[in-house]
């Protein structure tokens, strides 16, 4: 990608495009300290250059709509897309019909397991190694993964893990901060481990009363489970209610570490627990 805007130096070497520039000129100062206003980017969603993968930083993206998207060979990358990825959770949600097959055959031989934070690292590195039709390389360069493990291990990122047969067979990672969880990454090394994991994860963030999931872009998998486009402006009216529920204590979820129940989505799926 072409760096061809002039820029400004915002606060911690960060830098945004001149369309950036020649909006906040006599404007208030939008609410993140680090970063231009998200509205203000390039076509293709480019807000700001530079900074670093600091926790601090990075949960201020966040809250703010905005994550890092780096490319090998040029300075740190920040993104608010024009069209975002989002799962809506208010909305019923019907997984595919091969998938759901699949599903129910693995819980009722026994074959599955489902649990969370128990090897953050692995799936960082797992989802950092998939490869991936029409993508040369990962975005999840070294400074990534460690500055996300550091994240997990101060609580703002967490992972899903779908273990087969007793080995781990797919899962996903994301950040999850004031109600809102960002989905970062998944991986399978068994065909639908790793849809196993997007499936659980919608169905305990539904039950916890959030409205949505941020998927920042829709791929074919996560189309297949509701994934949709909505503009810019509607995505942060969703983060903005979605942050004053949370602060309200409206809907809470608490993060675990280690094996989780079946229960919820075998119910989805009408299978009897043994």
């Amino acid at each position: 990608m072409a760096l061809l805007f002039k820029a400004f130096f915002c606060q911690h070497g960060v830098v945004a495009g001149q369309k950036g520039l020649e909006k906040l000129s006599g404007q208030a100062a939008p609410r993140s300290r680090r970063f231009p206003d998200p509205r203000m980017t390039e076509a293709d969603g480019l807000l700001a250059v530079g900074g670093n993968l600091d926790v601090k930083m990075l949960c201020e993206a966040y809250e703010t709509g905005i994550f890092p998207w780096p490319q090998e060979g040029l300075p740190l990358l920040w993104f608010s897309p024009v069209q975002r990825g989002i799962i809506d959770l208010e909305k019923s949600i019907e997984w595919p019909s091969r998938f759901s097959r699949e599903f129910r055959k693995w819980i009722r031989l026994g074959r599955l397991e489902i649990a969370t934070n128990t090897c953050f690292a692995e799936v960082i590195r797992s989802c950092k190694e998939a490869s991936r039709k029409g993508q040369d390389g990962t975005w999840i360069l070294d400074e990534m993964e460690a500055a996300y493990i550091e994240m997990h291990r101060l609580g703002f990122a967490h992972s899903v893990e779908v273990f087969l047969d007793g080995k781990l067979a797919g899962g996903l990672y994301g950040v999850f901060i004031k109600g809102v969880f960002s989905g970062e990454s998944m991986f399978h090394r068994e065909t639908d481990a790793g849809k196993v994991a997007l499936a659980y994860l919608i169905e305990e963030m539904k039950s916890a009363g959030l409205g949505f999931l941020d998927v920042q872009m829709v791929t074919p998998v996560v189309a297949n489970f509701g994934g949709v486009l909505i503009s810019r402006e509607d995505y942060l009216m969703r983060l903005e209610l979605a942050q004053k529920r949370w602060e309200r204590g409206v809907c809470r979820y608490e993060w675990a570490r280690g094996p989780v129940s079946l229960s919820r989505i075998a119910s989805k799926l009408n299978v009897e627990m043994s």
